[in-house]
């Protein structure tokens, strides 16, 4: 998570990650335009076949939030952000790119992925970029921290299924291994969505009940 209020410094942090956040989100939207277009007029298998290499890039360059984490340009806690963002990888790598023919990725999951990823990444790094501006509207801020109550189940429930229809290609094609590491991720899940849930309910209270203060004053 590459947002917030940064720590203090000079200005060159914050034009960084005002820069980062903006590509991100223009990223992201190549993701979701992709994805709504190519379902609606072709749809799998074709769909996959077109998006996957992008969508594994573009999720790729969100390693550099956990560096942004590291070095204090950020105050997203770096266990939140390693685990969502570890969590990612492992489905564009560990299943897009190194199980190409998996079922997973020919199926609605692959789809539900998609916009669930896209749409709270337009969101949120729309949010940072302006909120780093000092101008981020209202409306913006409640989608940020209303939205993941749908957003964050279906993107994980995509995740998870994504993982099962896989498990078969995992052992043939890697090896048993490699299904039963799968398996072992799928346990992790459980109190890794738990975790990230919580605690966006958490930030939630925090900024939407500090703006319901100011306007009541």
């Amino acid at each position: 998570m590459s947002g917030g209020k940064q720590s203090q410094g000079s200005a060159h942090p914050n034009r960084w990650l005002i820069a980062y956040n903006s590509i991100s989100a223009s990223l992201w939207s190549i993701v979701f335009f992709n994805t709504v277009f190519l379902s609606l007029t072709v749809g799998q298998p074709y769909l996959f076949e077109k998006t996957n290499k992008s969508t594994t890039i573009i999720q790729t360059v969100a390693i550099i939030e956990i560096f942004n984490s590291l070095l204090g340009l950020v105050k997203s806690p770096l266990f939140t952000t390693l685990t969502q963002v570890f969590s990612r990888l492992m489905i564009v790598w560990g299943i897009h790119q190194l199980l190409p023919n998996s079922p997973a990725n020919f199926h609605w999951c692959y789809i539900s992925l998609c916009l669930s990823w896209s749409i709270t990444e337009i969101i949120r790094y729309s949010y940072y970029a302006l909120n780093l501006k000092g101008n981020v509207p209202g409306w913006l801020t409640w989608l940020r921290y209303t939205t993941f109550y749908i957003l964050y189940p279906t993107g994980v429930f995509s995740e998870v299924y994504s993982v099962i229809l896989s498990l078969n290609d995992a052992s043939n094609d890697v090896g048993s291994w490699y299904s039963w590491a799968l398996r072992a991720i799928l346990v992790v899940y459980i109190p890794g969505f738990y975790m990230l849930y919580t605690y966006m309910i958490k930030q939630r209270k925090k900024v939407l009940g500090k703006s319901s203060k100011k306007k009541s004053q």
